[in-house]
């Protein structure tokens, strides 16, 4: 149902004075901020990794000691994106929420476990048919 124009100006008025008196419940209630500072991080510690990279090979024909900086670098921008990233989708805004149940795919299996569950069973299987 849409609001009258009276009603969207008034709800507009309430919008702007909760923003005026309360900026970071804003920014909390939108989720914005915080992911937006994860992404950025993501995104340098991307091209951390790839320096690192570049260092690890300009270390193998010039000296161990730059090799051996540039394979830190890697694995802390690795570690740094990968934590970063998994808190881009975590926002307030999306409901979602990290201890919460694994939901089902739609084949029925659950997430991540399925997959090793069948591997599993299949080679059960076979030791059991091979007799060992």
């Amino acid at each position: 149902m849409a609001l009258s124009n009276e009603e969207q100006r008034l709800l507009d008025q309430m919008e702007r004075a909760l923003a005026a008196e309360d900026p970071k419940l804003v920014n909390a209630l939108r989720g914005t901020g915080i992911r937006r500072v994860h992404r950025r991080r993501a995104a340098i510690a991307g091209v951390g990794f790839f320096a690192g990279l570049a260092l690890l090979i300009a270390g193998i024909s010039t000296t161990p000691f730059l090799s051996v900086v540039g394979f830190v670098l890697m694995v802390a921008a690795a570690v740094t994106a990968i934590y970063s990233w998994q808190h881009v989708g975590s926002g307030p805004d999306n409901g979602r929420s990290t201890d919460r149940p694994r939901t089902t795919q739609p084949s029925g299996s659950p997430d991540g476990q399925g997959f090793m569950d069948k591997m599993e069973e299949r080679w059960r299987r076979r030791r059991d048919e091979s007799g060992f």
